[in-house]
């Protein structure tokens, strides 16, 4: 039942939001895709659970859960240009309290027992979509 209400918030969010585009959309299909490859080759090499419905269903939320609030938070303080700094501190503030919101998606969506790491998917997913606005750099004027 949670998982159908979190899918509607999800969606709600994905329709309402003026900054989560057809772009982010697709960022998001990718980073599913790439962690449902990890977790099937894992199934057959490593013999891990194998990915039921409601898994694949709890990692489609996560991830676009995570990459929602890291395009909220791009556009809040935009990527700078240049390597620096500034990317790694904005990188430190997007991905720790990620960390700990995905804590929570785990122990909400899987329970006590979790059979996937929905945490560091949560973060992946938000440091990824945190490069979505970029801040350019402004011609400076000579007289």
């Amino acid at each position: 039942m949670t998982i159908f209400i979190l899918l509607g918030l999800v969606i709600a969010l994905y329709i309402l939001h003026p900054y989560l585009s057809i772009m982010v959309l697709k960022k998001v299909m990718g980073i599913t895709l790439f962690i449902e490859a990890f977790y099937l080759i894992g199934h057959y090499m490593s013999g891990w659970p194998f990915p039921t419905p409601e898994v694949i269903l709890e990692i489609a939320i996560v991830v676009a859960s995570g990459v929602a609030l890291g395009v909220i938070f791009s556009r809040i303080w935009p990527l700078p240009e240049n390597k620096g700094f500034e990317r790694i501190f904005r990188t430190v503030l997007v991905v720790v309290p990620s960390l700990g919101i995905g804590i929570g998606f785990q122990v909400l969506l899987q329970g006590q027992y979790a059979t996937q790491a929905l945490y560091l998917v949560f973060a992946l997913s938000a440091w990824l979509g945190s490069g979505h606005f970029i801040k350019r750099a402004e011609a400076s004027v000579k007289f």
